[in-house]
């Protein structure tokens, strides 16, 4: 019996790359027992505007630079409120803005934790929701961590009881395959070109925007231009 699972750290609102991951494995683990890194993806993402691509960020501490993803807190606890007007103001014409923005309105109106990798994950589970992603997902916490960076990613599919792995293709620079292998465990590398264009507000047409773009412009059809629409 093969078992695939996929290990990232949390994004803020990510896009529908990141979901098509997760919907596409048996379990995904959070790993936010790694460094907080500034100015990416953990904090902030971005939208379409009439304007043009535009970023929406909860605003963070950030105290030191050893600092963990589940250890940095938001510095500005208006941060819902203002993320949700943003929303609201450029997404109010979306075809399925008003069907699908309650659930948002309401966790952005009533976000109460500083943290910011809970956020995170809150959202990420909203949105799988919305999308009918049924995936496991577990955290790092749950597991033992030791080793290098690549020892601890071997020990988490280990303890999973995984077979395969599925892991971006950013992550060929660093991974060291030979541990992998030498655990019987099966690399695959997501491959995010062909994605086919939707219905989207603002043109021209961009791929590389929050997965609320997706859902508030196509709604029930979004699984239709993602890569996990089989599975």
């Amino acid at each position: 019996m093969t078992k695939q699972i996929a290990i990232l750290q949390s994004n803020y609102i990510p896009w529908k790359g990141y979901f098509d991951i997760i919907g596409m494995v048996d379990e995904f683990i959070i790993y936010d027992e790694v460094q907080y890194t500034k100015n990416d993806w953990r904090n902030r993402n971005r939208i379409k505007t009439p304007l043009g691509p535009q970023w929406i960020t909860i605003p963070v501490y950030q105290k030191s630079l050893h600092q963990k993803i589940s250890e940095t807190q938001v510095s500005n606890y208006k941060w819902g409120i203002k993320n949700w007007n943003s929303l609201m103001a450029n997404y109010a014409r979306a075809p399925y803005f008003k069907a699908y923005s309650p659930r948002f309105e309401e966790f952005y109106k009533t976000v109460k934790t500083p943290l910011l990798a809970q956020i995170n994950v809150s959202l990420i589970k909203i949105i799988c929701d919305l999308l009918e992603i049924n995936t496991k997902i577990t955290s790092s916490t749950d597991y033992d961590l030791k080793g290098n960076p690549t020892e601890k990613l071997v020990s988490l599919c280990k303890q999973s009881q995984a077979t395969h792995y599925l892991s971006g293709h950013a992550a060929k620079n660093y991974l060291q395959e030979n541990l992998f292998n030498d655990e019987n465990i099966i690399i695959e590398w997501m491959g995010y070109e062909g994605y086919p264009e939707y219905p989207q507000l603002y043109p021209p047409f961009d791929h590389r925007v929050s997965i609320v773009d997706l859902v508030f412009n196509v709604g029930p059809a979004s699984r239709n231009y993602m890569k996990c629409r089989n599975k």
